[in-house]
């Protein structure tokens, strides 16, 4: 009962996206766009029905991935992260949430600005950065490399700079709307590329130079 009472808020978050759904359900149209190009133009329509499983698979999944992995932790790493791990989960609950109301919202308005979501994932990378350098060596979240994973000093060096590496990016990816639409697709997938990139082949050199000295 009270590990139910613990979930009541993410629950509730999570649902405001689907109650939004059922209040506007009757003013869509039986197809809605579903997707929109770089430039914010409606690139694909589908039926309105496919709305409930683009909810399912955003907003649904990231709860139920995150209320499972704890469990499946084989490191247990997870678990003692406590209240940490609980301020993820809610911000990735709400952020989730709040971009599925506005997919929603662009698509009964049918118009979107791709400069705003940019910028919103822009901050929630900025976040993730920031918290990196507090995740424990685990499974599932991070950034897990063959050599985070297997030495713990290439974990936390990795999760170091890749934070910074994350917190500054995702500040640029905020700021994207500030240029042009033709621009800012090709901006935020350029950043995207940097900061994944790079901590996978700093996890490789730091493992390498680790395993020099040891040898």
């Amino acid at each position: 009962m009270e590990k139910l009472k613990k979930e009541i808020p993410f629950i509730a978050i999570a649902l405001i996206p689907f109650i939004y759904l059922a209040y506007i359900w009757n003013s869509l149209p039986e197809k809605v766009p579903i997707h929109w190009n770089g430039s914010g133009e409606i690139d694909r329509y589908g039926d309105r029905k496919e709305l409930v499983f683009a909810l399912l698979l955003l907003v649904g999944l990231t709860y139920f991935i995150f209320l499972v992995i704890p469990h499946i932790d084989p490191k247990q790493k997870l678990q003692n992260m406590g209240k940490k791990l609980n301020s993820l989960r809610m911000v990735l609950t709400v952020f989730m949430s709040a971009l599925g109301i506005f997919i929603l919202f662009s698509t009964q308005q049918k118009n979107s600005d791709p400069g705003f979501v940019f910028a919103i994932i822009g901050l929630l990378f900025a976040f993730l950065g920031n918290y990196f350098q507090t995740i424990k060596p685990n499974y599932f979240i991070g950034i897990r490399t063959p050599w985070t994973l297997e030495n713990e000093e290439v974990w936390k060096k990795t999760h170091l700079m890749g934070g910074k590496l994350w917190f500054v990016g995702g500040l640029l990816m905020a700021m994207t709307f500030l240029v042009p639409n033709n621009f800012q697709e090709y901006i935020f997938f350029g950043i995207t590329a940097v900061i994944v990139i790079i901590p996978i082949l700093y996890s490789y050199l730091e493992f390498k130079k680790i395993k020099n000295v040891t040898n």
